[in-house]
Order: structure tokens, then sequence, then C-alpha cells
């Protein structure tokens, strides 16, 4: 991408607020190197500069949110801000202090360890919107790490953020991918054999990128002041609903608080679940308060329905974050969370009610989001529960691509007359969805062809025109989602010096539920070349 080189740039009007760093207590240490940071929210601490950014992609609509323009966005300034050279007046770049459960275990001190706020801008519309460099240099919470990233993961994270977003599913944002212009070592699959791959930081956008590890790690050190100063910011800040007239930052608001964030979690999962979206790595300190889906590292899509299905090599073994068990990991999240805030409760039941208030959520949340797939007005759990169950049963019983099914089920007829269509005809349709129709059993297209007279019974309840049952199921159905094998094949372009793919995926998953005639390519299901290769079936935790 071309920059305005001399070009006027709207950078230095962004208004910066940083409540963030006035109003947590800092590290006392200023200099950057790896330690044990306690009694503090966060550490300052500057962007290493690099030597020669060059902007790959940027995100209009979040370039807007903040008020800059396509002008900004394609100027020198621009690439040097949001690759951490340049600091602009108002910014006061830091690293933020967490902990978290990595695969089940408490890990102690993770923090920021890629990621360096640069600041919160306040936009027209008085939104706070924080700003976050990934991979722009060590913190003090780097560990053994070089606090740098890839331009293949920061293709993905880029991709992603803006994908989710466009399918209505609660994420941060990505304003740019900026190429560093250095090398960078990486051991892509911990095998022994490293490799210099190109440096990339991506800018990550969010209202707060606190975590629930930000909180534990004050409640795991019994620094109760902090961890009751964190969470009375973080109600005021990212709350402040909560805080009605007359209402006082107490035990009370706290359980209600912590219900909020219940209900916030378990809204998510149910989009995950809706798109076929598998995180990968859904450990406490990757959970966002505010219910937004964070840090895209070996995430992956669902080409075949398998719920036991997981991205993350390593997890291959326990299988811990595959797709069928994310509503209980979240959960099991949630517990930890509430583990870290009772020293300001001091009740186990009303945090124990608060927990059930995910579930409730998530049920009714899933049971809805069913029916709105399945194009029914409402769940009727008479029918719909076993409907479901079937559905799902048959679906991960033989390779079908979830994305392409529901999209095709939009198409079969439910104006004629079911008892008078054929198995044939009723499979017709759908079939396209399989991987390996020649391997379907006569046993499993009959019940299936079953399955679809009892779901185009239950459809004719609904007394709707076959034209309005198709808009209603593909607005929930989305045809294009940031298919595995795709976003390789942007980033094996883009090693290359070729970012057309990456912007032509950053346009068609603008409007992931439209049609598109000129963008059928985006759509098909995952080709045999991909099965295993790298990239598009497996991923490792290295960026």
């Amino acid at each position: 991408m071309s920059l305005q080189k001399n070009s006027s740039s709207g950078l230095d009007k962004l208004a910066f607020s940083n409540r963030f760093v006035q109003e947590l207590p800092a590290d006392s240490e200023t200099d950057n190197f790896r330690r044990q940071v306690m009694q503090a929210c966060y550490s300052y601490v500057l962007p290493t500069k690099v030597s020669s950014p060059v902007v790959v992609a940027y995100a209009k609509e979040v370039a807007e949110q903040l008020g800059l323009t396509e002008n900004d966005c394609q100027s020198e300034q621009f690439a040097n801000v949001f690759v951490g050279n340049e600091i602009l007046a108002g910014m006061n770049p830091y690293a933020m202090c967490y902990g978290g459960h990595q695969f089940g275990h408490w890990a102690g001190q993770l923090g920021d360890g890629r990621a360096i706020n640069l600041g919160e801008v306040v936009n027209a519309k008085n939104q706070r919107w924080a700003l976050q460099l990934k991979g722009a240099g060590p913190t003090p919470y780097s560990r053994s790490a070089d606090g740098l990233a890839v331009l293949r993961s920061s293709v993905r994270e880029f991709l992603c953020s803006e994908a989710m977003y466009h399918l209505g599913v609660p994420t941060t944002r990505a304003l740019s991918l900026v190429l560093t212009g250095e090398q960078v070592v990486r051991d892509m699959f911990y095998d022994g054999n490293p490799q210099a791959e190109q440096g990339a930081v991506v800018c990550r956008v969010a209202p707060s990128f606190t975590r629930f590890g930000s909180f534990q790690i004050f409640s795991s050190r019994g620094e109760i002041d902090v961890l009751r100063q964190f969470v009375d910011y973080t109600i005021a800040t990212d709350f402040s609903h909560l805080l009605t007239k007359g209402k006082s930052l107490d035990k009370e608001l706290y359980i209600t608080w912590f219900e909020e964030v219940c209900k916030l979690t378990a809204e998510m999962i149910v989009h995950w679940q809706r798109v076929g979206f598998v995180h990968g790595v859904m450990n406490t300190d990757n959970m966002s308060i505010l219910g937004l889906t964070i840090d895209y590292g070996p995430y992956g899509w669902l080409d075949d329905y398998d719920p036991d299905w997981t991205p993350n090599t390593t997890d291959a073994g326990e299988r811990r974050y595959r797709y069928g068990q994310q509503p209980q990991i979240a959960l099991w999240n949630l517990v930890q969370l509430a583990n870290a805030i009772y020293p300001l409760v001091e009740d186990v039941e009303p945090l124990q009610q608060a927990l059930t208030v995910y579930n409730q959520t998530f049920d009714q949340g899933w049971n809805a989001m069913m029916a709105d797939k399945l194009g029914f007005s409402s769940f009727v759990p008479e029918t719909d529960a076993e409907i479901c169950k079937e559905l799902l049963s048959l679906l991960a019983e033989a390779e079908t691509d979830m994305t392409i099914f529901y999209r095709k089920l939009a198409l079969l007829d439910t104006e004629g007359k079911v008892d008078s269509l054929t198995d044939e005809q009723l499979l017709k349709p759908v079939e396209e969805a399989w991987y390996r129709l020649d391997a379907l059993t006569e046993d499993y297209k009959t019940r299936f062809a079953n399955w679809l007279r009892k779901y185009l019974y239950r459809m004719q309840k609904e007394s709707l025109t076959q034209a309005d049952k198709e808009q209603r199921m593909n607005a929930v159905n989305p045809k294009y989602v940031l298919r595995n094998y795709l976003a390789q094949l942007a980033i094996d372009k883009a090693e290359q010096g070729d970012y057309s793919m990456v912007n032509d995926l950053l346009d068609v998953m603008r409007h992931p539920y439209d049609e598109q005639a000129d963008k059928q390519e985006y759509a098909k299901k995952r080709p045999e070349w991909a099965r295993h290769k790298a990239g598009c079936s497996k991923l490792s935790c290295s960026s």
C-alpha cells in the first residue's frame, strides 16, 4: 500500500483521555526488564522502533470510529504511529499486569508480554477506545519471549477481528496491520525448526482490554486493596450504567456487575457456536470482562461439523478447548473470576446464583439461536429440542460443512407437499454440504431425509413464504466465514509481498450474509489439499 509522504494527517487531532493510567496504580519501576510486578495494574513501556514500516491493510470502519479519514490511514505518519515508531501527544504507552489459568492450571503473572497500549481515544460520540499494538516489542511481562509478532499470525488476527464483528459476534476490533521491516525467528510447531519470518504489528481497538486474569492476579497475591480499586474502576468506566443514582460501590453492586459479566460471556459463546468459531485457547487471561472475543491466536472455523475439533496443536491431546466444550469452559472461567472477587463479597451464595445466570442466559440463547438458524420464529421445546438434537447428531456423523449446510437448508421448498418428495429430492438442495457424498450410506441418507421431512412439517407451521424463510435464515447463517484455508492463502501471498487477498478477504467479510455474486470462490468448502496443511487444519500458540 503506497503512503502519502508529506501529506497532512488527522492523527494529531486524536483526543486521548487515559483514565486507566490516571486512576490505577502504576509499577514504580520504569526500566523495561522482565520481572514480577507487585501492587500495580500496569507498567510504563515504549514500543520498540523498527526500520521500514509498511501498511498492509487497515479497517476503514474502525478508522471512522476514531475520527480518522482514508487519507489519514494512507499517510506516512499512520504507518509510523501504528507500528510504534511515533508517539503522539497525549499517548502514554503501558503494558497491563494480569495473571491467569492456562489449560486449567494457575500460571501466576502473565501480563501484556507482546502488547503495548498506546492510550485511550475519546471520539466525537464520547466513546472510549483503547488502542493496543500487538507485536511492538518486549515488556516487563514478556518472560522469555521477545514481544514481537510475525506476519503470519498478524494477518489472522487482523482479518478475524473484523470478520467476527461483521458476523455480529462481540469482539475486539483491528485498525491496522503494518509490516515492520524486521525479521523475527519463530518455531511454528515447536519441533526444533525455527525460521526467520517477517515481523508485523496489529493495532487492536476495544473499549477495554481488561481480562478475567486482571482480577485474578491481585486476589492470588492478597493485594485486595488493588483488587477493589480495579473492580471499582472497571464498573465506573466500562459498566457505568450500573451506577444509577444513589448506587454505591458495595457488595451488592459487585454481584450485579458479576451477573452482567456472566450474561455477556454467555451471549458471546452462543455467537461462537452459531458461526462455528473455535477460539482454541480459552485461558482466563484470554477472556474479556466485556464479553468480547479477544486474543486471536490458534483459532479456527469448523469446516465439517465436529464438536470434538480444536485447532490448537498444544491442546491436541486433552482437547480442553474443543468446539463442543466452549460453553462449559466459559463457565469454568467464570468460576475462577468468582473466586478472584470473593474477597470483596465474602459470601458464596450470591456468587453461585450469579453463575446460574450464565447457564440460564446460555440455554435460552442457544435455543433461540438454533430456532433462528432453522428459520423458526421461536423455540418450541416440545418439538424443537428433538429436531435440533437429531440434526446435530446427523451433522457430526458424516463430514458435513456446517456453514454451507445451514445456508443450503434455506433453499428447501416449504410451500410444496412434503409427502410427495422422494429422499433424493429432499437431499438434493443440501448435498453440496457433504465432503464425501459418495461415502454416505443408504441408511444415513434415509435417516437424513426423514429428518428433513420432520423439519419441513415443523417449518410449515410458521406460515412463511419461501422468500421470507430464506431471508430469515440467511440473516443469521453466514455465507462467508474466514475459513482456515482462505486465511492461509492470504498469508502465503502476503509473505511474497502480495497483499491483495488480505484486502479482498477484508472486503468480503464486511458482508458475510450477502450473496456477493462475484465472490463465490470464497464460499467454497475446504479443498482436499488443505485437510492437513499447516495453517489450514492445526495451529500452535506460536506467533
